[in-house]
């Protein structure tokens, strides 16, 4: 865990970015390139659990299902275009689209919250989770720039 230990120090969120590597025993190899394809996979993960979410949420909130739908519509472009974009490109070498592919992760997060017009919204911990780890795997993914 040596290697990502250092790794992770150079991220926004040591805490979390440990706590992902960890969990994976390939961390232990200290490859940059895997350990941005274990967060993209933890991106993937939290994105997919906030889809899981939002239908369940859409079947209780009613009132909310416009700010739903809009939010079902940003994790289905994180889902089919950002995390295959980002993993495509880790895979073949292309650093700088991975990048990419996990920086828009973060922006559909944040529009998600932010059709939410500042009121309470019921999928903040859920996108502010996707932030994080797309912000920590985002710093890990540059290391290979």
């Amino acid at each position: 865990m040596a290697c990502s230990d250092t790794t992770c120090k150079n991220t926004p969120n040591y805490q979390l970015c440990v706590s992902i590597l960890s969990k994976d025993p390939q961390s232990t190899t200290g490859d940059i390139r895997i350990l941005g394809l274990i967060l993209v996979d933890a991106i993937k993960s939290k994105a997919e659990e906030t889809v899981n979410l939002i239908n369940e949420l859409k079947k209780t909130n009613p009132e909310l299902m416009s700010q739903l739908n809009h939010c079902s519509v940003l994790y289905y472009a994180v889902l089919e275009a950002d995390i295959p974009e980002a993993i495509e490109a880790l895979t073949k070498g292309g650093p700088k689209f991975a990048e990419n592919g996990v920086a828009d992760a973060v922006v559909e997060a944040q529009e998600c919250e932010m059709g939410f017009n500042g009121s309470n919204s019921p999928l903040s911990g859920a996108n502010k989770s996707v932030r994080e780890i797309s912000n920590v795997a985002r710093e890990v993914i540059r290391m290979l720039l």
